[in-house]
This record gives structure tokens, sequence and C-alpha cells, in this order.
């Protein structure tokens, strides 16, 4: 094999492990982020659902002064 192509061998399994680099990086990122996504989702699922009861609670509670406001009003 002549030199040159040995260079250019060396030079194109250099440019494959960069890449392979890049790309195990790209994973390791990717997977963070996953995860920081999924935590995020299930705080806002949490989120979420504490306002929907907080948002029932209000309306029970409004529906009650209304209730009451129409017994005042009949008496």
């Amino acid at each position: 094999m002549a030199p040159d192509d040995q260079h250019a061998e060396s030079l194109d399994l250099k440019i494959l492990e960069s890449r392979i680099d890049e790309l195990i990086e790209t994973c390791r990122r990717l997977k963070s982020e996953n995860q920081s996504l999924k935590t995020d989702q299930n705080d806002l699922s949490e989120q979420h659902a504490r306002l929907m009861e907080k948002t029932r609670l209000a309306r029970a509670r409004i529906e009650t002064m209304i209730d009451r406001l129409k017994a005042l009003e009949r008496s």
C-alpha cells in the first residue's frame, strides 16, 4: 500500500472517529434533554391536577354562594 493511501485511510478513520464522537455526544445530550422534558411534563401534570382541584372547589363555593343569594332573594 502506498504511503498516500495509508495517509488517506488514516485521515478517513480520524474523520469517522470524530463523527462517531459527535454522534455519541448528541445521543448523551438528547437523553439528558429527554429526561428533563419528562420531569417537566410530570411537574406540569401535577400542577394541572392541583389547579383543576382548586377550580372545582372554587366553583362549588361560588355555586353555594349563588344558592344562598337566591334563597335570600326569595325570603
